[in-house]
């Protein structure tokens, strides 16, 4: 008799948070200039990419985020609250030698990745949320889901010491946040919509980058679904375990267990949780990997309803 994977069609299109708040790159023509923080300086978005290639290249120092700003057109270095002693004052250093191009915030939240135990797709002792169902030609069907979840989950199940029903085949972490685990239970649901945690689901059919500006939805296993607005692109995270290159950041919020779930806009699949600030009663900050990229890597294609 085949087994009811019930509990798993409630995840197949959760969400994830897992790390810290701040700062992106958001795209925009070589020849552009933007206004200062005060209006009194001009800088070239060229000359904003070159200072933040330059931060890219340089010392990882954990705990820090940057990217440019287009509301203020500077970098915008942020250093959560353990960046202090010597680590703040070469920070600085650094931010002072770009002729205020760079400017230095703090951040209230602390930058950690956000897995939890509980409900959820899960495996060894950590709960995420699963993110988009895909498939391979000639392989089998599996999901997409952030790579700091798939370096911690070997084999995944829908509830913790439960039977598994997909095992992780490949994942990135750091450097980019992604990772595809592949469906060992032929009984398994995976169809290609995502959990609005309402008794209904939202049909997924294409994949995109996102834009700045535009409002964008996320469902995670741990807070459902949230709606926020994407700040920023191309956002460089530092977290603990390593730097990680080319996020979206958005002002939708997320906790622990979110991550590794799918950002969205009606059809269109937009990205993976990696990580964020905050939470959903106070508010936050969150940081996606977008799922084209992730798409490209393994060779897959969006599943289907």
């Amino acid at each position: 008799m085949k087994r009811s994977w019930t509990p798993l069609r409630t995840l197949l299109a959760a969400v994830a948070v897992a790390a810290f708040a701040a700062v992106t790159l958001s795209p925009q023509d070589a020849d552009a200039s933007t206004a200062g923080e005060t209006g009194a300086m001009k800088f070239s978005r060229s000359e904003l990419a070159a200072s933040q290639a330059e931060l890219d290249a340089g010392e990882r120092i954990p705990g820090t985020t940057w990217g440019v700003d287009p509301r203020v057109g500077r970098v915008v270095v942020t250093a959560d609250p353990t960046v202090r002693g010597a680590k703040l004052a070469r920070l600085e250093r650094v931010a002072g030698r770009h002729g205020g191009k760079v400017v230095l915030r703090r951040s209230a939240a602390r930058l950690t990745r956000f897995l939890d135990g509980g409900e959820g797709v899960q495996g060894a002792g950590t709960r995420c949320s699963l993110g988009f169902n895909v498939t391979r030609p000639g392989k089998p069907a599996g999901f997409l889901t952030a790579g700091h979840c798939g370096n911690a989950v070997p084999t995944w199940s829908a509830t913790q010491g439960g039977p598994s029903f997909a095992r992780t085949e490949s994942s990135v972490f750091p450097a980019h946040d992604h990772a595809l685990a592949v469906y060992t239970d032929s009984t398994a649901a995976h169809p290609g919509a995502v959990d609005l945690h309402d008794g209904t689901t939202q049909a997924i059919t294409g994949a995109r980058d996102a834009a700045v500006g535009e409002t964008v939805r996320r469902s995670g296993s741990t807070t459902g679904v949230r709606s926020g607005v994407v700040r920023r692109t191309g956002v460089t995270v530092n977290y603990p375990e390593g730097r990680v290159m080319g996020l979206t950041e958005t002002d939708a919020c997320a906790e622990p267990g979110d991550s590794g779930g799918p950002f969205f806009s009606g059809t269109d699949a937009l990205g993976l949780l990696s990580g964020g600030s905050g939470d959903c009663a106070a508010g936050g900050t969150t940081f996606f990997q977008p799922v084209k990229e992730a798409l490209a890597v393994y060779g897959a294609e969006l599943g289907r309803s």
